[in-house]
């Protein structure tokens, strides 16, 4: 007799948000250098490649969406694209910081209000191993 197992989660395959203005989002996540894979500026949904999973945006089809939430985007260098969210005039929450969890981060708020982290897990040393 075979046993069922259960089910486990592999992976995340993407996020979905809405956008108001297709463009705009397009603008604004083309210039931070986001790789698009679908879709377009006049399209209703366009596919962001981000590693191994999507960063999605859908053009608003239905009644607004009440919510919070926040997107976390592992980048290679986060002082780097910090710098460069300046340069495009963006107003980031904060500058990067050192967090108790192990992460380097900083937020930026996309043109429909979307929360994005950008981290990078921190290093552990041998001496904070040891706590």
């Amino acid at each position: 007799m075979e046993t069922e197992s259960e089910p486990r989660f592999e992976a995340l395959s993407a996020i979905t948000l809405v956008t108001s203005d297709m463009e705009r989002a397009l603008r604004f996540y083309g210039a931070l250098g986001f790789p698009m894979e679908y879709g377009g500026p006049n399209e209703a949904f366009t596919s962001f490649k981000i590693g191994t999973s999507y960063l999605n945006l859908i053009a608003q089809a239905h009644a607004p969406i009440n919510g919070w939430g926040r997107v976390i985007i592992y980048v290679s260098d986060v002082d780097a694209l910090y710098r460069k969210v300046l340069a495009l005039g963006l107003k980031p929450a904060f500058a990067p910081s050192d967090a108790p969890w192990g992460e380097r981060y900083f937020h930026v708020n996309d043109p429909d209000g979307h929360e994005l982290s950008f981290a990078r897990p921190l290093r552990r040393t041998p001496l904070a191993a040891d706590r």
